[in-house]
């Protein structure tokens, strides 16, 4: 797929790092030409009528590839997690990831930290590398064996790939379905305390400071946990981290009803935890907001709440659950995306994510008003697991460019 005729899209407002501004962008060659320039003879004229024109969402960190669904959300291209069948620890496979989307979807492969993902033997790295990894993740598991993850860190650091952490001590949270609480108590749920994420994040941090790399906790859910990596920035340690929309939306209130929608990894916490991710999105310590995407079908969700498999469909919620952090005044329109686009693409280190000049030509039009209702049912992805099913919300991308060809949904 390759784009055959420059194109200007004309008539939107422009989501630029400078903030929103009327003008147009020109596409050539798969490329971002130029920002604000008028039309050439001989272009290709798209009026999106006053629409916003953003960059295509760089999602970090899913864990299946579901196309439909990425498409429908406006995302161009994601990390895909290393916890497949077989896991992500061989170059080979890194390297068939790496060209399953194309060219209308690219996935970026994560290489798993150690053989099998069983926190251990540390893998391959370096040969991943080659075959496309983007970075190097744990998966669902925290490492436990501190000496490895040191080990992971410094080679990490040596060959200047990020390393992306699962934030849990898994001694703490062993079979735990729910987070301490009253919530938990009363219904009789297996539980861990919200400090297992503290504990796991200090720890890591630590090392990560030790062995002078780059650190991503791909969730980070509590008000401790928050407080750990503002304090660890304000040092100057290479962390950043993200979180879900689930964890700044919805508390542990939604298990009440048992409903295995809500069943997650890391499980909903209190009221004032999910005030404290909204806070740290505010003031910039989340530096990223990732969909999670992970569709489980009913022979996974369809239990009791303490077998039901954690996980939600995320990809096609991502856009609009961010944007209503946008019309809540939590944010302003260019945090969004540089939550869900920018800052993704920079840590895994693709030149995407923004409307600038030299960039990959992936573009989302999107309308920030168009009110739909979020319904499991018909969702695009293989499963429609979402906690947010029935929802009414806004926004939706009414068109998406990959390198600069528009893809048909």
């Amino acid at each position: 797929m390759k784009q055959l005729r420059p194109c200007t899209i004309v008539g939107g407002k422009l989501v630029t790092s400078g903030g929103l501004v009327d003008g147009c962008v020109r596409l050539v060659d798969g490329r971002i030409d130029t920002v604000g320039a008028e039309v050439r003879d001989g272009d290709e004229v798209i009026d999106v009528d006053g629409k916003l024109v953003g960059p295509g969402l760089v999602d970090l960190g899913v864990f299946a590839v579901d196309k439909p669904a990425f498409h429908f959300g406006g995302i161009t291209r994601a990390a895909l997690m290393p916890d497949q069948s077989p896991p992500l620890d061989l170059p080979s496979r890194v390297s068939y990831i790496s060209k399953s989307g194309k060219p209308d979807f690219w996935v970026h492969p994560l290489a798993a930290a150690t053989r099998g993902l069983e926190g251990r033997e540390i893998a391959e790295l370096a040969l991943m590398r080659e075959a496309g990894a983007r970075g190097v993740a744990t998966g669902r598991q925290w490492i436990a064996d501190s000496g490895v993850m040191l080990r992971l860190l410094q080679y990490s650091a040596m060959l200047d790939m990020v390393v992306i952490a699962h934030a849990e001590d898994a001694a703490l949270v062993g079979q735990a379905v729910a987070t301490a609480g009253e919530f938990a108590t009363r219904r009789g749920l297996p539980s861990a305390p919200a400090q297992a994420e503290a504990i796991a994040l200090m720890r890591d941090v630590a090392l990560a400071e030790m062995a002078g790399a780059r650190i991503h906790f791909r969730q980070v859910t509590t008000r401790a946990g928050l407080d750990i990596i503002r304090h660890a920035k304000a040092r100057g340690v290479g962390v950043t981290c993200g979180v879900t929309p689930a964890h700044f939306m919805l508390s542990d209130l939604a298990t009440v009803d048992f409903r295995t929608f809500a069943r997650l990894s890391p499980p909903l916490r209190s009221e004032d935890d999910r005030q404290a991710v909204r806070e740290a999105i505010a003031d910039g310590t989340v530096d990223v907001i990732a969909s999670g995407h992970d569709p489980r079908g009913p022979e996974d969700k369809r239990l009791p709440f303490s077998d039901a498999e954690p996980g939600m469909a995320g990809a096609e919620t991502l856009l609009a659950m961010t944007l209503s952090l946008v019309r809540d005044e939590v944010i302003d329109m260019c945090r969004a995306f540089e939550l869900v686009a920018a800052k993704p693409a920079e840590i895994l280190g693709v030149e995407a994510g923004r409307v600038s000049e030299g960039f990959e030509a992936d573009i989302a039009v999107i309308d920030p008003d168009k009110p739909w209702v979020i319904q499991s049912a018909r969702m695009e992805a293989t499963a429609g697991n979402t906690p947010f099913d029935g929802q009414p919300t806004q926004g939706r991308v009414t068109s998406l460019y990959k390198g600069g060809v528009r893809i048909d949904s």
